[in-house]
């Protein structure tokens, strides 16, 4: 990227912190064009996950990952260390690995195990584990002036953090522990790489990928959409911009529920007994986010606070209560919780959009998170991913797979289905002649304002937040 060569955003850090008002033009979500244009400004430029180190776990182990129109085998080497090439074949340009279009209920992804070279299917042009040629029929035809650097495969930067596998195409990208900066250094110590799938599943959808992404980088629309959960707790929130990525959290307009866990999914419900209320929260949050966004530790701990507890005891009490028994329930059966300082806990909040496409909502032994793509060259499309992680006693994680789920209650949960019932309609209603533009919350949805920002500084300034005109 090289920011010189445009407009930036005309929106700054500063302008975010100060939760100017602001709006951004629809373009990014419905033309064809901006479509095409990320294709080579902004999915070829980004560090972006492709799976969980524990999916390549062996030597030989391998798989591809797909994203606009650029396809990449990453694999286990012999020694134990990740390899990343476009799965490209330089001789003609037949796809190494054939991987047909990702379709409902059929193909994901492709993978495999104990690979030990790449064999083009056209011509038989073969290629090792480091992406170098080492069989080419009749090299003699090219008078032998053909070069390694000729007929090697491309290679693409590779690198982990917290146990995700990331891929950048820009060799000249900085480091990934550059481009995490301080969202790296905060979620690092949720030890989100000890987490195990507890499920993972995916769908085709009919909206933007950002369109999609969007619904959940704010809780502002819980009192909208989610609107059951308004019995048990306030959903108050507030986000703030870190760089390229933001944060999320639940605010507080009520002070005795100031405490630092309040910012956060560990907090305490509303109501004249905060003993009842903080266990209906999470309980009623466990069960209707697919049992998710919590563990059945910590549920069952809540359920105990009635009987543990008197009825004089305050909501700081509760959660004190609640986390201690929780933590001493998980050690006894072999989870054992990270220690997250006080000020790390309060700054991490609630979830985390991590740009451009990931968003992580997080607890000490569990994670919600969900990534977003295009899907061909449709912006009324896009592959929709979510996933459950948990901490889970060694060797008692469960086998899971990527399962293609139509987005209706029934697979995803009430409140998700909730969230998909806005998505589709969010992405017909910008279409409208009578619809002015976006008017996001510059204090509950800072992170979609974020978002725009960073994508303008991609995108040559093309979908840059601007200031509302008025004082």
């Amino acid at each position: 990227m090289n920011p010189g060569a445009f407009e930036p955003s005309r929106l700054t850090a500063a302008d975010m912190d100060a939760e100017v008002l602001a709006t951004y033009p629809t373009e990014a979500f419905l033309s064809k064009d901006y479509l095409a244009a990320e294709k080579k400004l902004l999915w070829p430029k980004v560090w972006q996950m492709v799976e969980r180190e524990s999916d390549l776990p062996n030597p030989g182990d391998w798989m591809t990952y797909d994203v606009a129109d650029e396809s990449i085998i990453v694999l286990r080497k012999d020694d134990g260390s990740l390899k990343a090439f476009h799965n490209v074949c330089p001789h003609r340009g037949r796809q190494l690995v054939s991987v047909p279009d990702m379709l409902p209920g059929k193909v994901h992804d492709v993978r495999g195990s104990n690979r030990r070279n790449f064999i083009c299917g056209f011509h038989g042009w073969t290629f090792d584990l480091d992406g170098q040629n080492t069989y080419i029929l009749d090299p003699q035809d090219w008078q032998n002036k053909l070069t390694p650097e000729m007929t090697c495969l491309s290679d693409v930067q590779v690198d982990t953090w917290g146990g995700y596998i990331y891929v950048n195409m820009d060799p000249d990208a900085v480091p990934l522990k550059e481009w995490m900066g301080r969202a790296g250094e905060i979620l690092s110590h949720f030890e989100l790489e000890k987490m195990r799938y507890k499920w993972r599943q995916w769908a085709i959808y009919d909206c933007n990928w950002k369109t999609a992404i969007e619904a959940f980088l704010e809780p502002y629309h819980v009192a909208g959409t989610h609107t059951q959960l308004l019995a048990y707790g306030d959903y108050y929130a507030l986000s703030k911009q870190y760089g390229l990525h933001s944060v999320s959290s639940y605010d507080t307009r009520d002070s005795k529920f100031q405490m630092s866990e309040s910012a956060g999914t560990t907090r305490a419900g509303k109501g004249d007994d905060p003993r009842v209320s903080t266990y209906e929260l999470i309980r009623e949050n466990y069960e209707t986010v697919n049992y998710s966004a919590s563990t059945e530790t910590l549920v069952n701990a809540a359920s105990r606070l009635q009987t543990e507890l008197p009825e004089t005891a305050t909501p700081q009490e509760c959660i004190a209560h609640w986390l201690k028994s929780a933590k001493a329930d998980d050690a006894a059966r072999g989870v054992i919780w990270p220690e997250v300082p006080p000020e790390i806990k309060k700054e991490s909040g609630l979830a985390w959009g991590l740009f451009p496409n990931q968003n992580i909502l997080h607890g000490e032994t569990f994670a919600l998170c969900y990534r977003v793509r295009p899907y061909k060259d449709d912006p009324d499309k896009c592959v929709f991913e979510s996933y459950a992680l948990e901490r889970f006693p060694e060797g008692e994680e469960p086998e899971t797979a990527w399962t293609y789920a139509d987005p209706i209650g029934e697979n995803w949960g009430s409140v998700l289905a909730q969230d998909f019932s806005n998505m589709q309609f969010v992405q017909k209603g910008m279409k409208s002649s009578g619809f002015r533009g976006p008017l996001p919350n510059p204090h509950q949805e800072q992170k979609v304002i974020n978002l725009h920002r960073n994508l303008a500084n991609f995108m040559e300034g093309r979908g840059a937040p601007t200031k509302l005109p008025i004082d």
